[in-house]
């Protein structure tokens, strides 16, 4: 009788796998593949990277969010079979965890910024335990500014019964949890990695909040779908915005050599107690005053004064056309 030992094994399997490769060419397009590669390094500059991966990792981070979102709401987003008097364990035990996982993240963040920019960083050790001791310090900040984001959202919306309704099934809240969490990374100095975690709310919620902006307490994006808020953009407290809506830039100043000029304020100031309603875009560096509302699908690139609404039928009127009828 013959064995079938893991040599045996081995041997069986070999000319399978290599009757696959050449079945689909798959050592060709390697290859190709591995050229390409090289070629983008090459043009882009790039150094081979022999001790590993050397940017963050999209994945790590989606697991660190997922957890902070349990240790910041532990009783609604934590596990299913927590228990309040094991709260505190609970907490303690995820932010440990998570805070050394994201130490490893920031410190990839600061190498490689430190290499893409050609500048000796001997500090990196020291600027990552401060980066992340300073973001756990704000983690209760963090949890009071969501609590006003679920309470104006609950204020807000007839349709929601409970404030957990609110936190548990909003994209708007999903979304300001991830916003909240990627602002003080931003602020922190490490906006890869805010930029990630923002990026992966935009993909779960369509809703898309560049980490640069600063949101006030008791933001509420209802419905949220396509909602688009640039980097530079400034907005005040209570403020309602609705699906659709463009808070954006109107132009983009280049210099000499025809560059883009990056990190000029562009988005628009939205000052406290401003509505917003669905498909309205907001473009430039213009200020919606305090109390201001802005009607469905118009286009503003004019500051808007304190307390004005602002229609389709007002902007048709300001330009020489009459209102359409009431329908």
């Amino acid at each position: 009788m013959v064995s079938y030992t893991e040599e045996t094994a081995t041997q069986s399997v070999t000319p399978v796998r290599d009757q696959r490769a050449s079945l689909f060419g798959v050592e060709q397009v390697v290859n190709e593949l591995a050229a390409v590669r090289h070629a983008w390094r090459r043009r882009q500059q790039r150094s081979s990277e022999p001790g590993g991966r050397e940017l963050p990792s999209r994945d790590a981070l989606a697991r660190i969010i997922s957890d902070l979102r349990g240790a910041l709401f532990p009783m609604r987003l934590g596990p299913p079979e927590l228990r309040q008097e094991s709260e505190d364990f609970y907490v303690g035990h995820t932010l440990d965890t998570v805070l050394h996982s994201l130490l490893s993240q920031v410190r990839l963040e600061l190498s490689y910024t430190s290499r893409y920019y050609e500048q000796e960083d001997l500090h990196i050790e020291d600027r990552a335990l401060h980066i992340v001791r300073e973001f756990s310090r704000a983690l209760p900040a963090i949890r009071s500014l969501l609590d006003s984001d679920v309470i104006s959202a609950y204020q807000g919306d007839p349709a929601a019964r409970t404030v957990d309704e609110v936190l548990l099934c909003y994209p708007g809240i999903l979304a300001m949890i991830h916003h909240r969490i990627a602002h003080q990374l931003y602020q922190s100095g490490v906006p890869l990695l805010a930029r990630i975690v923002a990026e992966i709310a935009h993909a779960q919620t369509g809703i898309d909040i560049h980490p640069g902006a600063s949101i006030g307490a008791g933001f509420f994006i209802d419905h949220g779908t396509g909602v688009v808020i640039g980097e530079t953009a400034i907005i005040g407290q209570r403020v309602r915005i609705y699906q659709a809506v463009t808070l954006g830039a109107k132009r983009f100043p280049t210099d000499d050599e025809g560059k883009l000029q990056k990190g000029l304020p562009r988005h628009p100031v939205v000052e406290d107690d401003v509505v917003i309603y669905a498909g309205a875009t907001v473009l430039g560096r213009v200020t919606l005053g305090r109390g201001a509302i802005i009607g469905g699908n118009v286009w503003v690139t004019n500051d808007v004064a304190a307390g004005s609404h602002v229609s389709q039928a007002s902007l048709r009127h300001e330009h020489g056309a009459l209102p359409s009828p009431a329908l």
